[in-house]
C-alpha cells in the first residue's frame, strides 16, 4: 500500500482570464489562498505520518503542489426589488366656491309689487261692488216687501171701508124701510127744469131729533142729478115730520136718514 498522502486540491487553472471587473475581488482572495497554502506547507512540513512496514521495493512518487488560483466569487447581486409604487397622494381638497349672490331684479321685484297690489285694489272693488250689489237687492226686495204688504194692507183698508159702508148703507136702508116719515110733503118742481123738460133724482140725507123733526139737511155728493133739483129737494125734506125713535122707552135722535126726491114730468 501507499504511503498516505495529505488531500491535495488539484484545481484546474482557467483557461479564461479574469475579466477586468473581477480584478478588484480576485487580488484578495489571491492573498488569502497564498497565506492558506503557506499554513498547509507547515503543516505539511511538520506531520509525520505513522509508517507501515516497507515492502521489499519502495516506489517513491513525486507530487507537486499545485496552487489554482480560488476562482472568484460569483458577485452577490442584490436582489433587485420592484420599486413599491408611490403611495397615492392625498386627494387635493376641493374648494367650493361660494354660491354667487343671486342678483335681485329691483324692477322685477317693483313691478310684482304693483301687480299684486293692482290684483288686492281690484279684489277689494269688486268684493265692494258685490256688497253693493247684495245691500241693493236686499234694499229692492224689502222695498218691495214693504209695497206689497202696503198693498195688501190698503186692500184691507178699502175692503174694510166697503164693509162698512155697506153696513151702513143696509142699517140706513132698514132704518129707512122701519122708519118711515108721517108727512111726507113733495117737493116743488123747478120751473126751470119744467121750461128745460128736465127730469133727475136728488138725494137728501138728515138727522131726525127726539121730537121726531128734521134737522141739518143735506145733499149726498153725486147723488143730485141737477142742481136745480137741490133747494125744493132740501125745503121738501126739512118738513118731514116723524114718529121719534124710542130706546128703552125713551125717544132718540136717528141719525143719517136719507131720502130721494124724484122728479118726472107728466105724461
Amino acid at each position: 500500500m501507499s504511503a498516505a498522502t495529505p488531500p491535495l486540491m488539484l484545481l484546474q487553472e482557467r483557461s479564461s482570464v479574469p475579466s477586468e471587473s473581477n480584478r478588484g475581488i480576485a487580488a484578495p482572495l489571491l492573498t488569502t489562498l497564498a497565506l492558506h497554502a503557506a499554513v498547509a506547507g507547515l503543516l505539511w512540513a511538520g506531520w509525520e505520518p505513522t509508517r507501515s512496514p516497507v515492502p521489499a521495493e519502495q516506489t517513491s512518487i513525486r507530487t507537486q503542489l499545485v496552487t489554482l488560483p480560488v476562482p472568484a466569487p460569483e458577485p452577490t447581486v442584490a436582489p433587485v426589488t420592484a420599486p413599491s409604487p408611490p403611495a397615492p397622494e392625498p386627494p387635493t381638497p376641493v374648494v367650493e366656491a361660494p354660491p354667487p349672490k343671486p342678483v335681485v331684479d329691483e324692477a322685477a321685484i317693483a313691478r310684482k309689487r304693483l301687480a299684486e297690489r293692482q290684483e288686492r285694489e281690484q279684489q277689494q272693488r269688486r268684493e265692494a261692488l258685490e256688497r253693493e250689489q247684495e245691500r241693493a237687492e236686499q234694499q229692492r226686495l224689502a222695498a218691495q216687501a214693504a209695497a206689497e204688504q202696503q198693498r195688501l194692507d190698503e186692500l184691507a183698508r178699502q175692503q174694510a171701508a166697503a164693509d162698512a159702508a155697506a153696513a151702513a148703507a143696509a142699517e140706513r136702508a132698514a132704518a129707512q124701510r122701519q122708519y118711515l116719515p108721517l108727512s111726507k110733503p113733495e117737493p116743488d118742481y123747478p120751473r126751470r127744469a119744467l121750461t128745460q123738460r128736465l127730469e133727475g133724482d136728488c138725494t137728501v140725507e138728515y138727522d131726525v131729533n127726539a121730537n121726531g123733526r128734521v134737522d141739518n139737511p143735506r145733499l149726498v155728493s153725486g147723488a143730485c142729478d141737477n142742481p136745480l133739483f137741490a133747494r125744493p129737494s132740501l125745503a121738501a125734506a126739512k118738513d118731514f115730520i116723524y114718529q121719534p125713535r124710542l130706546v128703552n122707552g125713551q125717544p132718540v135722535a136717528v141719525t143719517g136718514v136719507r131720502n130721494t126726491f124724484r122728479y118726472r114730468l107728466s105724461q
